[in-house]
């Protein structure tokens, strides 16, 4: 599963907030600090596992309030226009191909944050019964995927591997609960998607992978922060960078808590189908070091021979913030 619109447009589909979640705050000690607090706009997207979990627990909210700010959150399932437009703070947790977009188009963003990579939770999948077996048999079918995820990109070097391109299938661009949707009516041959869309595809219906990440992409989850937020405010990002670490460790130390905690908040899924999309991914964030950027500039390189991209791009030649604790 590679998972809306920027705040402060009118609602629609692209601009939601999590169902049944609101934002949560703890009181502060007294109305003084509470009128003064800042809030910190912070994006997600439903593949944003620490930050539900951070939500739904309320320990952002938590640890943020001393430092005299409260956190809003807004669903998107296109991260791309809020984070090239900066309509929030903190941005959602991304797929590695997501960056190179917003890097192509000039995006002030810096990388405070990865997620280490989880290859098999992106795949290119097809019905069970379909004659299609490999990524060559997508030669003139219809395939489903999300322009600038990382979903994409696995699309993209996949069928360069099999000597195939963009201009030999039929791309349908959907986001993800579009996509979802056309799958399950049959009106596509075959759909390039992340988790928790891939586990809840595998449940709707028999299906086979016809692809991963695997050799093709680690899918290193990247956390960005807009450049004038992290310069202003490092504090609150190093206090969101704890936090999603903690959040990380406890999702994978207590498994089945994380699957009751995430369930109802994805429409309540069965058990197993949240159990395995988490099973697939790593949820170890780390800091972002400027000499493992390498795998950016291959699927920088991909797009721009795929004409994603109007333009060659550094991959590695991006801003990143260095928690204080690794410091030095």
């Amino acid at each position: 599963m590679s998972d809306d619109t920027p705040a402060g447009r009118s609602p629609s589909r692209r601009t939601l907030l999590l169902a049944g979640l609101g934002a949560v705050a703890l009181p502060f000690a007294s109305p003084p600090a509470r009128a003064a607090a800042r809030e910190v706009k912070i994006s997600m997207q439903r593949s944003s596992v620490l930050f539900t979990i951070l939500k739904v627990k309320g320990t952002l909210a938590e640890r943020l309030a001393p430092l005299g700010f409260t956190p809003t959150w807004h669903l998107f399932t296109n991260v791309l226009e809020p984070m090239n437009a900066g309509a929030v703070d903190i941005h959602a947790d991304v797929a590695d191909a997501v960056p190179i977009f917003t890097q192509s188009a000039r995006a002030p963003l810096t990388f405070y944050a990865r997620e280490r990579g989880a290859p098999a939770a992106e795949a290119i999948i097809v019905p069970a019964d379909s004659p299609i077996r490999t990524v060559a048999d997508l030669k003139g079918r219809t395939v489903g995927v999300s322009r600038g995820s990382g979903s994409h990109y696995v699309l993209a070097a996949a069928l360069k591997r099999a000597g195939l391109g963009f201009d030999d299938i039929r791309p349908a661009y959907l986001q993800a609960p579009e996509g979802a949707a056309a799958f399950e009516q049959g009106s596509l041959d075959a759909w390039s998607i992340w988790d928790p869309f891939l586990a809840f595809a595998e449940a709707k219906r028999p299906v086979r992978t016809i692809a991963d990440g695997s050799g093709l992409t680690s899918y290193h989850r990247y956390y960005l922060v807009n450049d004038s937020f992290v310069a202003a405010h490092p504090e609150v990002v190093a206090t969101v960078y704890r936090a999603l670490v903690e959040a990380g460790q406890w999702a994978k130390a207590n498994p089945e808590a994380a699957v009751a905690l995430l369930a109802p908040v994805w429409g309540d899924l069965p058990p197993a189908v949240v159990a395995a999309a988490n099973a697939r991914r790593t949820y170890l964030v780390e800091p972002v070091e400027r000499g493992q950027l390498g795998e950016q500039q291959a699927i920088a390189d991909t797009f721009l021979e795929a004409k994603l991209i109007p333009r060659r791009i550094d991959a590695t030649d991006v801003p990143v913030w260095t928690p204080p604790a690794v410091k030095g």
